[in-house]
């Protein structure tokens, strides 16, 4: 069977459309949730974070934070130059904003906190560290898998 140029006209308008139809019921079920809902704010924000997180590179000790398989716990071990730290701590989970959840910081004596990860779904989690010492701002995130 011999085509036209007509007939390659339609059949390719035809394909172009069959391929717009599919890419757009195909975008419909993707989950275009945002990282969180303020973000305009967060972007105005911005160079205050950029300073806590100079301040946390500054220390002369890292912030330490550590999954340990054996216990199923994250451990955080705080610069010990520090002495008292308050704050927060995210975890934040990127394929799901309905499991992340925050924990505050508690740190004993030695600069150590322990959180337990059993009711934690297993995968990536970034671990986002607010915290103050003497006045003083810092910043921290890792992220682990578990």
């Amino acid at each position: 069977m011999k085509l036209n140029w007509g007939t390659g006209i339609a059949i390719t308008y035809t394909i172009f459309v069959l391929v717009l139809v599919f890419a757009v019921v195909q975008s419909t079920k993707v989950d275009h949730s945002l990282v969180t809902e303020d973000y305009y704010q967060k972007d105005l924000e911005y160079q205050t974070q950029i300073d806590k997180e100079v301040n946390a590179l500054n220390l002369g000790e890292d912030l330490q934070i550590k999954y340990a398989d054996a216990q199923k716990v994250v451990q955080l071990q705080f610069p010990a130059e520090l002495g008292a730290v308050q704050g927060k701590i995210l975890f934040f989970r990127p394929s799901d904003k309905n499991l992340d959840f925050e924990a505050p910081v508690k740190a004993d004596e030695r600069g150590q906190q322990t959180i337990s990860t059993q009711t934690m779904m297993p995968g990536l989690w970034k671990v986002q560290v607010n915290w103050q010492a003497g006045g003083v701002a810092y910043y921290k995130e890792e992220s682990i898998i578990f």
